[in-house]
C-alpha cells in the first residue's frame, strides 16, 4: 500500500477545519452536528475522526491556529526596524484574519465564529485553557513591540508594556465584535480611528 504523504495529510487536515469553520459560522456551535461538518467537508466519518474526536477539539484547533497566525504577525513586525505602528499592524492582522483568509471575504462570519469561540470558553475548560494561552502569548508580543517602539523612540517609556498590550487587545476585540453583531465595518475604520488618537497631545505641554 503506497504510504500517505504529509502534504496529502495537511491537505485533509485543511479541508476538515475549512468545513468545520464554515459549519461553526453559519449555524452556531451548538446547532451543528458531526454529521454537518462531514457533509460541509465532502468526507466520511473515518476520515473525519482520524483527526479530530469532536467538535470541542475541532473548535479548540481553529482556535489555536488563529492565535498562532495573530501571534506570528506580531513577532514578524517586532523584527521591523522600525516596527509598523499599531493602527499599520492590527490593521494589517485584521485584514489578513477577516478578509484575506476566509474565503469569499466574508469577514462577519469569521468574526461570528470567533465571538462563539469566546462565549464558549465560559463553559470548556479545554477551550478556556487554549483561549488563555493565546491571549498571554498576545500581551507577550504585543509588550515586545512596545520595547521596539521605545528603541526606536516611538513611545515614551512610562506606561507598562503590558496595559499598552492589554489596550491594543481589547480594540482588536472590540473591532471583531462590532464586525460580528454589526456587520460592514471596515478595517480602515479602525486605521483611521487609531491614528487619530495617535496624533492627540495635551495642548499644556504643546
Amino acid at each position: 500500500m503506497a504510504r500517505v504523504s504529509q502534504e496529502h495529510l495537511d491537505a485533509r487536515r485543511r479541508q476538515i477545519l475549512d468545513g468545520a469553520a464554515r459549519c461553526f459560522a453559519r449555524n452556531g456551535f451548538h446547532a451543528t452536528s458531526m454529521q454537518d461538518i462531514l457533509r460541509e467537508a465532502g468526507l466520511s466519518a473515518g476520515a473525519v475522526y482520524r483527526y479530530f474526536r469532536s467538535k470541542e477539539e475541532l473548535i479548540e484547533a481553529i482556535a489555536e491556529e488563529a492565535f498562532g497566525e495573530i501571534r506570528a504577525a506580531f513577532d514578524d513586525a517586532a523584527r521591523l526596524d522600525p516596527p509598523p505602528t499599531p493602527d499599520v499592524l492590527l490593521g494589517r492582522v485584521l485584514r489578513h484574519m477577516l478578509i484575506e483568509k476566509v474565503p469569499g471575504g466574508d469577514g462577519q462570519a469569521f468574526a461570528r465564529l470567533l465571538l462563539q469561540v469566546w462565549s464558549e470558553t465560559l463553559r470548556n475548560e479545554h477551550l478556556a485553557a487554549t483561549l488563555a494561552d493565546g491571549y498571554a502569548g498576545l500581551r507577550l508580543a504585543w509588550a515586545t513591540l512596545v520595547d521596539a517602539y521605545r528603541a526606536a523612540g516611538l513611545m515614551d517609556a512610562d506606561v507598562p508594556a503590558d496595559h499598552v498590550a492589554r489596550t491594543l487587545i481589547a480594540t482588536a476585540q472590540g473591532f471583531i465584535a462590532q464586525q460580528a453583531l454589526f456587520g460592514d465595518v471596515r478595517v480602515e475604520a479602525i486605521e483611521d480611528g487609531l491614528r487619530a488618537l495617535m496624533s492627540m497631545h495635551d495642548p499644556e505641554f504643546s
